[in-house]
């Protein structure tokens, strides 16, 4: 690419698009601009009330109860509430003298549930204010936030190798060997002063995040941790897990503008099709990569000079200063994914209804690649496959490693190079003006850069960087299945394994033969087979990226990546055994791809079987 012209195109782009602008335009960017800048706050904050005044309970001021509903504000006070309130369900909860009446409704018995719990808070606060602490509160947990290092660790022990036992608190204190209380001060229905903590436990008395490393995330009360805080600390009965709030809000700050972008981008790519205008610019003296590159560059410095407001804005607020260089760079990744991806749909889109379902379908994927990671912030290696993670955890002020960066942002960059390299072979007038169907125009991309045998290995590993993103996506949407049952989500993760990497491996040798590249012959298949194996076994290396976090600790990780993850003496013993199983299928494959669709979906369907045969029972040897 030369500069000057791709310069010049960048600028005629610019100036077409900011004529084309009209008031409704200008009014909805500005509404969005208001709209982030008043969330931004709320995040550095650490949430918003979602819940409050959800219950309403009819209480007196002389009750004991007032004080719980009234400092609750997810309950909401109705003087002068009767029992024919609670019938006709105006209230949830209706407190006559020490009684508490319900009414007769799932939402009345999860108000109830939550007064429950609102009573508990309250007495520990009033407990908070005694002279006697060590009477008031026998067990106490300091819970500290750090990185996942040593799995193997032991609970029940802290830095230094000494277990706590949760001590007696003396006389009333309610404190056992186990490290828990009994709540015989408080029994959480009375709503007195007097007692101690609602049946809170310890694991084995031991502070949470020591020898094993983990991460618990917890808060004290109902107050979730805040954007810098590191540690937190109380009555067993308090600590809970927070809801990760920033990170959700994170996700949508800085995605929702992309979203707006690409519309623009998809747009005005799609016009130089319809309209026929870029086959003035194809018979000009540029290059497509010029000219694929003015007309994106506009757009990819708009959505990091809006993406550069938002992190410095946000780290500002967070922190009291000027910052977000790691949080700028780790959101480059997202912008160019988005961007590719949205070209590369432009080049298949046959009309603005395609283009929107794609674009649609675009957005829905890619902000579930960015939210749905990042909201595991707390959960080591897992997180990490969102760039958000680098953005919530330099808010935080936790510091970054140069392998979680890597981690982070090399795989969407990757992908981002192969769906522009993608599209780029279809910006051509053979191609660029051709209104075939969507799947035609994905084999014609795939097979526009095959030639020859050996294209077709040079072409797997291009593929890889998709694979494995698609795999760690998998991986991350699954991550909460694993936690109900690994074996269900270790299956899972293994037909997504050999369903992608299947395809991977063959479709674009299908795409080859639909445009007759080579003869259809066994012989041909067999080599083209071989070369798509080895190619994939080779590419399929990228997975060691994960061993920079050890995402492999996490089973369905280890499962979906376990063909490039190497696992000391199990590695020695299973080194050729996942080349032949790319060899296999991919030749599996290929064979069907010589002859018609059908026989190619029939062969690959078989390929898959195999695949996961051989993963279900790799990872039944290894557990």
């Amino acid at each position: 690419m030369k500069p000057r012209k791709l310069l010049r195109i960048a600028r005629w782009e610019v100036q077409k698009n900011a004529g084309g602008l009209d008031r409704r335009t200008v009014a909805i960017t500005v509404v969005m601009i208001v709209l982030f800048a008043a969330v931004s706050p709320l995040i550095a904050a650490g949430g918003v009330g979602l819940e409050d005044g959800i219950y309403r309970v009819g209480v007196d001021e002389d009750s004991q109860y007032y004080g719980v509903a009234q400092s609750d504000p997810t309950f909401e006070i109705v003087a002068g509430a009767d029992e024919r309130d609670l019938r006709t369900g105006d209230i949830e909860l209706l407190v006559d003298g020490r009684t508490i009446r319900v009414a007769d409704s799932r939402k009345g018995s999860a108000a109830y549930s939550e007064f429950r719990e609102s009573v508990q808070r309250y007495n520990n606060q009033q407990l908070a204010g005694e002279a006697n602490q060590t009477a008031a509160f026998p067990v106490e947990v300091t819970v500290e936030f750090r990185e996942q290092s040593d799995p193997g660790g032991t609970d029940g022990q802290t830095d230094d190798g000494t277990t706590t036992d949760g001590g007696n608190g003396g006389d009333g204190s309610g404190g056992t060997d186990d490290g828990s209380t009994d709540g015989g001060a408080t029994d959480g229905s009375d709503g007195d002063t007097d007692g101690g903590t609602d049946g809170g436990e310890t694991d084995g008395g031991s502070t949470d995040g020591s020898g094993d490393g983990g991460t618990a995330g917890g808060s004290v009360g109902s107050a979730a941790p805040t954007l810098g805080q590191d540690q937190i600390s109380g009555s067993p009965a308090d600590i809970s897990p927070p809801f990760p709030f920033q990170s959700l809000v994170l996700a949508f700050v800085f995605v929702i503008p992309l979203n707006f972008l690409i519309q623009a981008y998809g747009s005005t790519m799609l016009s130089e099709r319809l309209n026929r205008r870029g086959e003035l610019m194809l018979v000009s003296p540029v290059s497509r990569l010029d000219i694929i590159g003015g007309k994106t560059l506009p757009y990819f410095l708009g959505a990091m000079a809006v993406e550069g407001v938002i992190a410095v804005s946000l780290f500002y607020i967070a922190q009291g200063g000027l910052g977000g260089a790691i949080s700028l760079f780790a959101v480059m990744p997202i912008v160019l994914l988005f961007l590719s991806a949205t070209f590369l749909g432009a080049m298949f889109a046959r009309s603005f209804k395609e283009l929107t379902f794609i674009t649609v379908t675009i957005t829905v994927v890619l902000t579930s690649y960015a939210f749905v990671p990042a909201i595991f912030t707390e959960s080591g290696a897992v997180a990490l496959i969102s760039p958000l993670t680098l953005v919530v955890r330099e808010l935080q002020g936790e510091a970054l490693t140069l392998s979680a960066v890597v981690f982070s942002t090399l795989p969407p960059l990757l992908t981002a190079g192969l769906f522009f390299g993608l599209g780029s072979g279809l910006y051509r007038e053979e191609d660029l003006f051709d209104q075939r169907s969507l799947p035609g125009k994905v084999l014609d991309a795939l097979a526009v850069p095959i030639s020859r045998p050996r294209h077709v290995g040079i072409m797997t590993i291009v593929l890889i960087p998709f694979v494995f993103v698609s795999q760690l996506l998998a991986i991350a949407l699954l991550f909460a299945v694993q936690q109900v049952s690994v074996q269900l989500a270790t299956v899972l993760i293994l037909v997504v394994v050999a369903v992608v990497e299947e395809f991977a491996k063959s479709l674009h040798i299908y795409a080859a033969h639909t445009h007759n590249r080579f003869e259809r012959t066994m012989r041909m298949a067999v080599i083209l087979g071989i070369a798509s194996g080895v190619g994939f076994f080779v590419g399929e290396k990228i997975a060691l990226l994960a061993q920079l976090v050890g995402l492999q600790e996490v089973a369905t990780a280890e499962a979906g990546l376990s063909g490039g993850i190497a696992q000391g003496p199990i590695l020695l013993l299973f080194l050729l055994a996942p080349l032949m199983l790319h060899v296999v299928t991919a030749t599996i494959s290929a064979v069907g791809a010589k002859g018609s669709r059908r026989s190619y979906l029939a062969a690959v369907t078989v390929a898959i079987v195999v695949h996961l045969a051989y993963n279900l029972t790799v990872v039944s040897a290894v557990a």
